[in-house]
This record gives C-alpha cells, structure tokens and sequence, in this order.
C-alpha cells in the first residue's frame, strides 16, 4: 500500500467538508476499502482516507413509528440481530445475516456495504490493468469477455457490472430513504454506477442513516457459490404493505437493484402459486443476457417465485 494520510472525523459534517476532492477516502469498517487501496484498482490514490468509526451514536438501531432508523455505522449483524428489524424489516435482517462471513458482518456496516463498489473482475483487476468505461475509459471489457456473473438486462451508462449489495434489494423493496449529509435519496434512486462508485453519492457527501418503513411481510433469498461467505449471483427481496401491493427487486442482474413492476402486477391479485409462477416469468422478460450469463436469467426467475412464496 502507498502512504496516506490517516484523518478520525468527530462528525458526519466534518468527514464530509474533508471529503470534498477526489484525493480523499472515507473508511468504517475498512472490508472493502483497504482490499481496493492494496491492490490498486483504482487509477488514482486517495492522500487522505478519513475514518468515520469515530463519529459518536451513527451506529443506532431505533424504531421511529412505522419506520426503523438505521445508523450507517451500524454493524450488518448488528442489523440482522435487531428485534425491531427482524419484526418490521425482515427481509433487510436476513440480508445481513446472509452478507459474507461473520467475521466479515462484525466489521462491515450497513453504510458500506450499501456504498460498496461493484464486484467486476475487470474493475477490480488489480493495478487498474483493464481501465474501463467506470474508471474513464471507453469500453466495458465484459462486453464481449468473461462476463459469467454480469448483468443479464443490459448496461448502465456502458457498463454491464452486476450489484453486489445484499442489502441493495431489501432497501428498495422495503421504500428505505438513504439520508445523506446533503440530501435525502429514496433507496431505488440511491444505486447507479457513477465512475468508481455505485451510487449517486457526490464528493463532500456522507450517508448518515437509513430510513426503513415497516412492512407487514418481507422476504429475501439469495443464490450464492458458497452459501457462508460468496457475493450474490442473484438475489432477491420482496415486501408487502398494509395495503397488500408487493414490491419485487433483484440483485446481482444489473449494474443496480431492478424492481419489477410486471412481477408486482402479476400478484397484484394476491400472492398464490399461480400467481407467483407469473410473476417468476415477468420479472426475466426484458432479460437480455451476454453471451455466459444465460444460465443467471433461470436462477433469478426461481428466486422471484421462491422469495414471494415466502410471504404467501
């Protein structure tokens, strides 16, 4: 690792008037971000990486009326071990039970693992040796290379990365509101590639809590190469209102979580078998898959139907 400046932010407005150049890093649990610093994914290094662990009470967990606010410094199994998510969020609790390993969830946070980069072997190469279309080059190598786990509904802005969060899906299914040091996003406009990042975030803006409305049922599966420890192949998340409507958002299939609003249609009526089986086929429609990732377009139709006859 090259050296770099070490600053502790004793605020979330302080880390975020520290952060307003490219030069800069922010750090919580350090799972994904010292990976990235080591092996020099990137095409510039951070002078200063500015630590958040040192912000007093982000870390909370507190229902707030119909909804749970969830500090972005808050533990994932922290998250998945809280009576209030589990009882109210349930399938945001089981996303973080099912995020990489223990020793992985009793470091990382809500907040990175929402803000994480994608997964992408090209963007990930180390000493940035594939420089592609998300670090300002002109192409996505996956395009027409070794794309076995990329997206299967085309590309974002040029890029075909698939989205690693496990709790990407559960957020926007579940409505969540990503509060920012700026601004407040709701969580199905919250991801999108963004040069190196994954989501709308600017530079000089922190996440500081999310936001998550209660549901009467949710639910979230996930595929994976090995269940204890693997970034999802496709997972899904589904939630459903006082009112009934459901919401149906996969992960791992595109460069951002994709709610379907034909899967939703197709259980519109209530969540029975018949029901479900339709909505397994509408959610893969549009799927336009590259030329080895057919095989993810079966996987995430079974897991819509098996993830909403979880809440049937």
């Amino acid at each position: 690792m090259k050296h770099y400046k070490h600053q502790q932010a004793a605020s979330a407005k302080e880390a975020a008037s520290s952060a307003t150049s490219g030069t800069s890093a922010l750090i919580a649990g350090g799972t994904d971000l010292l990976g990235t610093l080591k092996d020099e994914i990137l095409p510039t290094y951070p002078d200063t990486v500015i630590d958040l662990k040192t912000i007093p009470d982000m870390d909370g967990i507190a229902e707030d009326g119909d909804a749970v606010r969830i500090g972005a410094l808050a533990k994932l199994a922290d998250v998945a071990d809280s009576d209030a998510v589990k009882n109210g969020c349930a399938a945001l609790a089981e996303a973080c039970a099912r995020a990489a390993s223990p020793t992985i969830r009793h470091m990382g946070t809500i907040g990175g693992n929402a803000c994480q980069m994608h997964r992408c072997w090209y963007f990930r190469t180390p000493d940035d040796r594939f420089h592609c279309k998300r670090k300002g080059g002109d192409w996505c190598p996956a395009r027409v290379g070794d794309n076995r786990y990329h997206s299967i509904f085309g590309d974002q802005d040029g890029c075909y990365a698939a989205s690693s969060h496990d709790t990407a899906p559960a957020l926007v299914a579940l409505g969540a509101t990503v509060v920012t040091t700026k601004r407040e996003v709701p969580a199905e406009e919250f991801f999108k590639a963004n040069g190196a990042r994954s989501n709308v975030l600017e530079d000089g803006e922190v996440v500081t809590e999310f936001k998550v409305p209660k549901a009467a049922k949710s639910a979230f599966q996930k595929f994976a190469l090995r269940k204890s420890i693997d970034f999802p192949v496709v997972n899904c998340a589904v939630a459903q209102g006082g009112d009934g409507a459901v919401r149906v958002v996969l992960g791992g299939v595109y460069p951002a979580p994709v709610r379907s609003s034909e899967a939703e249609a197709a259980v519109a009526g209530g969540v029975s078998e018949q029901a479900v089986a339709q909505a397994g086929d509408a959610a893969v429609a549009a799927c336009k898959p590259l030329g080895k990732n057919a095989y993810k377009v079966e996987i995430a139709r079974t897991l819509v139907k098996r993830t909403l006859m979880d809440i049937a």
